[in-house]
């Protein structure tokens, strides 16, 4: 159980994270955001650190950075250059650099054909931040069970160190590109084939996939086709930190799965990505189905 102290130090902390995102547009110094919490300036910098993975300069940075993306996407009459200077930069082009960097694209590419992808991955740490102070506890009523189809999909093995996986998504992110199987429209997989950190890295073994059923060539030196079998499983909905679901996947194994009297079925436990747009045009965070398959 949570003690008062424990509960009004991260009732401090929520209170500055609340504030940065009222005050996008205002000055968010040190200074300014331990006064908000009530802690020495002195300190806080570390003590936000601490609590949220990432400082404060980087995750006021990002917070902003993604209130230009969705500006970029909704306010057509607004300028580049006017959302720049919203986001704390100087000039337009060191904002571009920086839009650039992040997100594969320029702000006016962006503008005109938003690439989401890219995007929800570049906001990993900023929704793991938060995610922080709001542990997700799951219940046996979470879960529910489902008859699902089989689905065509196109696969990419990645196999190895997870190291390398940010290679191994871009690698997969320009396939569907080139193809034109946008993630608004071709749901997107990911099959589990190893533990998230096996005693040797080497060991880790997951599949990216896209559902389709456009014909794959047989000599496509990136992708193979193949199919999620239909069946039973057993189905939660994971809302916060979608970028590490391994305590979803312990929840379902360890605790519901026991209580159930299931079996599990012979292919691995799997995930569907749902990328949703909001009325506006911008991306939702995107919400996993995490899939047990049963006998």
């Amino acid at each position: 159980m949570m003690t008062a102290a424990r509960k009004n130090y991260e009732d401090r902390m929520q209170r500055v994270l609340d504030h940065i995102d009222a005050h996008l547009g205002d000055d968010l110094d040190l200074e300014v955001l331990s006064s908000v919490a009530a802690f020495s300036k002195f300190h806080f910098h570390r003590q936000f650190a601490a609590t949220f993975g990432l400082s404060v300069h980087r995750y006021v940075q990002l917070a902003r950075m993604k209130r230009a993306s969705h500006q970029l996407a909704s306010e057509k009459g607004r300028s580049v250059t006017e959302i720049a200077m919203d986001a704390g930069y100087d000039a337009p082009d060191a904002f571009a650099r920086a839009f650039r960097g992040r997100f594969g694209q320029s702000p006016s590419s962006f503008r005109k054909s938003p690439d989401w992808t890219p995007w929800l991955a570049a906001f990993g740490p900023l929704n793991n931040a938060r995610s922080r102070l709001m542990p997700v506890h799951y219940e046996i009523d979470d879960v529910t069970i489902r008859d699902v189809p089989p689905t065509p999909v196109a696969i990419l093995e990645h196999r190895g160190d997870r190291a390398g996986l940010p290679a191994t998504i871009e690698t997969f992110i320009a396939w569907r590109k080139t193809v034109g199987l946008s993630p608004a429209t071709s749901p997107t997989f990911n099959i589990f084939r190893s533990e998230r950190t096996p005693a040797d890295p080497g060991d880790y073994s997951m599949d990216l996939c896209v559902g389709t059923e456009l014909p794959i060539d047989p000599d496509d030196a990136v992708m193979r086709a193949g199919v999620i079998p239909g069946g039973r499983c057993a189905v939660l909905r994971i809302e916060h930190d979608t970028h590490n679901l391994e305590p979803a996947a312990l929840f379902l194994y360890g605790s519901w799965l026991p209580a159930s009297g299931e079996e599990v079925r012979d292919f691995p436990i799997y995930c569907r990505r749902h990328l949703s747009l909001s009325p506006d045009g911008g991306a939702q965070d995107v919400v996993v189905e995490l899939f047990l398959p049963l006998k």
